[in-house]
């Protein structure tokens, strides 16, 4: 008989420093989006501020020569005020390569917003929203060098206002040419005196002022979420029970936070509340993607385990908060060896070779039914910060272009982004970054008011470039749009659904 046991544990945070940004994705914080604006193809890359009010960077590139001008606007995702858009600015067209375009945008607050993008060219007017989840992602430090100027610049101050004040009362009521005399003198001393305590205490109380002030934005600075994870024995054997470990799941906006506590108020991504990844580290050999279903009187979600090998598992969860804004806790787990049940409905799993440091790129990946996954790319080296469009073509056990592919759940596929220690995850879709959940939101609020805008009016979302459907078929060459945030070794997990089992393909990526 299965031995029953329930282990509980509090979850380890790793805690990424001040240099590795926190956002929805785990230290991946731009947005990366392939879609349609009306009949123009874009491929959108927004650069996400560091610190809330910031400047976020916006690069659009047309798939045609074809487009007169694009204007973007920043503005709310849902709730008040996400009707209303300010003046846009006008996005600047490279002069060097003419479907290339940049702009930036002041984002002035915390939280779930959209960036508005119109275009306009030999086709008409169309318009794309792309989800941004803001975020204050770190607090800058002052330059050294800056810290000297402006504390010299401080003093020079202080012994300027010193003197004015002295001067004035010694010389104020002179006639032209006088002296001071001995007792105005002596009146001038005390007055510098009291000069210079009322400039002290104004300069201590600026300080605890200014203390006050980093301190309370520090609070606000986002940080992954923790869960609490608890083992334990179920109906259908052994599952994973999981709680927010905090009060609250915060976007770092005090006013939205208030609306959203815990689990409550989630809404559906691809059909699911969450989406909960296990990956057994260092070797990152063992890879699970679970849908747990909510608990009801925990308060937490319970996922069902298949037969998990034994080993260390770094834990991912995603959800997405009623506002639209994108949340992914983290979480460690120690796993004893489990039966476990098999897989089931939407989730899947892989075990494969462990990533290996200073090892050559994986180009190709076996499949269970005898087919293969290519990654198409140049021989370039892989660049951090580069947005690139990743392109993968399935085919099967004959060599030839799978022709059994099916949309998974309502995609043409999946890929999960893990840099080899754990500081970058990510989950895309052909159609990019950000939350399909959040792209529905973002296009049912641009006029008309209906999902699929800018989303070529599917509920499969997420086609990529040249990706056709035949019924329920899709295209065996899939595209992803992303960029590496930073250097590293990463591996990349790319899952599919080929006549109603679902597959994964595994490559590793150095990144330069």
């Amino acid at each position: 008989m299965k031995r029953l046991f329930t282990i509980t544990i509090t979850v380890a945070l790793a805690l990424l420093s001040f240099a590795v940004p926190a956002s929805a994705h785990i230290g991946s914080p731009n947005v990366f989006v392939e879609d349609h604006a009306g009949p123009y193809r874009l491929f959108v890359t927004v650069r996400v501020p560091q610190v809330i009010p910031g400047i976020a960077e916006i690069e659009i590139r047309s798939e045609a020569n074809d487009i007169g001008k694009i204007t973007v606007a920043p503005m709310q995702l849902t709730g008040p005020g996400s009707q209303y858009a300010p003046v846009p600015d006008v996005a600047q067209r490279s002069k060097t390569d003419p479907q290339f375009f940049t702009g930036s945008l002041w984002l002035m607050e915390f939280g779930s917003l959209r960036v508005r993008i119109e275009v306009d060219g030999a086709k008409g007017h169309g318009e794309l929203s792309v989800p941004v989840p803001a975020t204050a992602q770190r607090t800058l430090p002052m330059p050294k060098f800056l810290g000297a100027i402006l504390g010299g610049l401080l003093v020079v101050l202080m012994v300027a206002m010193i003197s004015i004040v002295a001067a004035a009362v010694r010389e104020g009521s002179l006639e032209p040419g006088r002296k001071a005399a001995t007792s105005t003198a002596g009146r001038a001393r005390v007055a510098a005196g009291i000069a210079c305590f009322v400039v002290l205490a104004l300069l201590l109380a600026g300080g605890e002022w200014w203390k006050a002030e980093a301190s309370r934005y520090a609070d606000h600075v986002y940080a992954p979420p923790e869960m609490q994870v608890a083992l334990q024995a179920g109906p259908g054997g052994e599952q994973l029970l999981l709680r927010e470990n905090s009060t609250r799941i915060a976007t770092g906006n005090p006013r939205r936070d208030a609306e959203t506590s815990n689990f409550d108020d989630l809404i559906p991504d691809h059909g699911h509340l969450m989406h909960f990844f296990m990956i057994r580290t260092p070797a990152m050999d063992s890879f699970w993607h679970l849908h747990p279903e909510p608990s009801g009187a925990e308060r937490g979600f319970t996922a069902r385990l298949p037969a998990v090998p034994p080993g260390h598992y770094q834990l991912f969860a995603d959800v997405v908060l009623r506002s639209g804004f994108p949340v992914t806790m983290i979480g460690q787990i120690d796993i004893s060896a489990i039966p476990g049940k098999p897989l089931a409905g939407d989730d899947s799993g892989v075990i494969a070779a462990p990533i290996t440091s200073g090892g050559a790129d994986t180009l190709t990946s076996a499949l269970p039914d005898g087919g293969r996954m290519t990654w198409e790319r140049d021989a370039r080296p892989l660049k951090a910060n580069v947005p690139l469009l990743f392109r993968f073509r399935v085919a099967g056990s004959d060599g030839q272009p799978a022709g059994d592919l099916e949309p998974y759940m309502g995609m043409a596929a999946h890929a999960e982004i893990v840099r080899s220690d754990g500081s970058v995850f990510a989950h895309v879709h052909p159609s990019g970054s950000a939350a399909m959940a959040a792209m529905e939101l973002a296009q049912a609020s641009a006029p008309g008011g209906s999902i699929g805008t800018g989303m070529s009016g599917m509920t499969m979302s997420g086609m990529a470039p040249g990706m056709t459907m035949a019924g329920d078929r899709v295209d065996p060459e899939i595209s992803f749009p992303y960029g590496f945030p930073k250097p590293g070794l990463y591996r990349i997990f790319v899952q599919v659904k080929r006549a109603g089992k679902i597959e994964t393909g595994v490559f590793d990526a150095n990144v330069e």
